[in-house]
């Protein structure tokens, strides 16, 4: 029996029906995605003490991730689209199951970034087919609540993944985690082969040139950014990578103005509107990735809290991107205006931001509790909203690329913003206390017997100026948001 199918709408016949597995698998998938995106973090502390590493190589195990679920995210969908979405689910779960594995058993920090950015195109390869799986195998009502039950899982991901992922190294080690990761992707992938496959007629060609540009700027912006606190700004490296990163990013501007099947029209971001809503999901992106990623290690080193109690600790931050988009939808669609709630959802972000910088080591949960539930709850409700207020702003042909495009933008941010916080906060440490090679392993959370009060004054110190620009960077996007939504303009012109 042929269980392929093409982008029409499911049949009523039994053999056109989705399989019972298809919407579990493609759920604990997002899940198991959004759980490792915010729960690695936890892990980074033990990772240092049994890898003797710190800095950047530490820093890639969470940015290598994030880094290449970014780019990859560009060519997953297209490439599901073609070859079938099914298959590229099941490849991308095992692709994400290995890097796990691998992580699992590495025996050095090199083998653990390269693991871990494997692990990261598996996951938008699973995010990405996954979303397709169910827009191919459903329809009408049964897709919405589909596509409701996958934002729901990856909000929970999202608010579960440090809680859950400390208790899972206190109980069994942070290779044990890593571990626990493997079976279910294994599991997934598994699972999956019970789905129908499926593929688009008239999938246009990817835009082979625009992707490899995008992935190769990332990459060397990144490298950059990670790699200076240790090298050093002026060493010829940095320079060079940094250089080449700019020109890599011009000559995509370049490419995608003369490509027939862009990545990214160039006009999609002339419409004021629509970059309005992009530009807000960017900001609350930039004001919560910081804090999610760094904090725990703070909250081990300073307050001595076990990798348990830090994840539990963080979900201050988390618990309120559950339950917020919801909320926000039912008040857009009780009639509160959506750029009201923007801009509510990013004063509460700076806010939370700029209040951060109160951090100490005496009483260090307390002093963060209530800024970062206003992170949270303004990062939830940008989650409700953004997507379909800027949705609303493009044409019906164009919405995939819109979509791809905020999805892309969310991503490159969070790599670059853990990058840029990295850099931040280790050169601050470096000038305060005179050694680069002591400042990354006081970043790492491995504080010197004998001087824990020097370091931890210096850890402290780093945390807060790194916060306060993190603060006034959000401060500034979220004026010029408010400047572009409420802009008249072009929010409604075909791009």
């Amino acid at each position: 029996m042929d269980t392929t199918s093409t982008d029409r709408p499911p049949h009523s016949a039994a053999v056109d029906r989705p399989s019972r597995l298809t919407l579990p698998v493609v759920l604990i998938g997002v899940v198991l995605v959004a759980m490792s995106i915010s729960g690695t973090a936890v892990a980074l502390p033990s990772i240092g003490r049994d890898l003797d590493a710190s800095g950047s190589p530490l820093n890639w195990v969470v940015g290598g991730y994030n880094l290449a679920f970014a780019a990859m995210t560009l060519v997953a969908g297209s490439t599901a689209d073609r070859i079938g979405r099914r298959r590229v689910f099941i490849v991308a779960a095992l692709v994400f199951a290995a890097g796990f594995l691998v992580t699992a058993l590495s025996p050095a920090i090199a083998v653990t970034d390269i693991a871990r950015i494997v692990s990261g195109a598996g996951g938008a390869g699973i995010m990405a087919a996954g979303g397709a799986i169910l827009a191919s195998n459903y329809d009408g009502a049964a897709r919405n609540r589909a596509f409701a039950l996958m934002g729901t899982m990856a909000g929970i991901g999202i608010a579960i993944g440090p809680t859950l992922s400390g208790l899972l190294i206190t109980a069994t080690g942070w290779r044990g985690s890593f571990a626990v990761f493997t079976v279910i992707g294994l599991l997934v992938a598994l699972g999956a082969t019970r789905a129908r496959e499926s593929r688009a007629t008239g999938a246009d060609r990817a835009d082979r040139a625009g992707s490899a540009l995008f992935i190769t700027a990332l990459a060397l912006l990144m490298f950059t950014l990670l790699e200076a606190p240790t090298l050093g700004w002026a060493h010829p490296v940095i320079l060079l990578t940094g250089i080449a990163g700019l020109v890599a990013l011009v000559i995509f501007g370049v490419v995608q103005r003369r490509s027939a099947a862009p990545v990214l029209a160039p006009a999609l971001v002339a419409n004021r509107g629509f970059l309005g809503w992009s530009l807000a999901t960017l900001t609350t992106s930039i004001g919560f990735l910081g804090a999610l990623v760094f904090l725990p290690t703070y909250l081990q080193a300073a307050a001595g809290l076990s990798p348990a109690a830090s994840g539990a600790a963080m979900l201050l931050l988390t618990a309120p991107v559950l339950i917020m988009p919801m909320a926000a939808v039912t008040l857009v669609n009780k009639g509160v205006p959506a750029r009201l709630l923007i801009m509510i959802a990013l004063v509460l972000v700076v806010a939370g931001n700029l209040w951060l910088t109160a951090l100490n080591a005496d009483n260090a949960v307390a002093a963060v509790a209530a800024p970062l539930v206003l992170i949270g709850v303004g990062m939830g409700a940008s989650f409700g909203i953004t997507d379909g207020q800027a949705m609303a702003m493009v044409p019906a042909d164009v919405v995939g690329m819109a979509a791809g495009f905020l999805n892309t933008l969310r991503g490159a941010a969070e790599a670059l913003v853990i990058a840029a916080f990295s850099a931040s906060l280790i050169g601050l440490l470096a000038a305060r206390l005179g050694d680069t090679t002591r400042a990354a392993t006081v970043g790492a959370g491995r504080i010197t017997t004998g001087a824990e009060a020097a370091e931890l004054d210096a850890f402290t110190w780093s945390w807060r100026l790194t916060q306060l620009g993190v603060g006034l960077l959000c401060l500034v996007s979220s004026s010029v948001v408010a400047v572009l939504i409420h802009s008249r303009a072009t929010s409604r012109r075909t791009p």
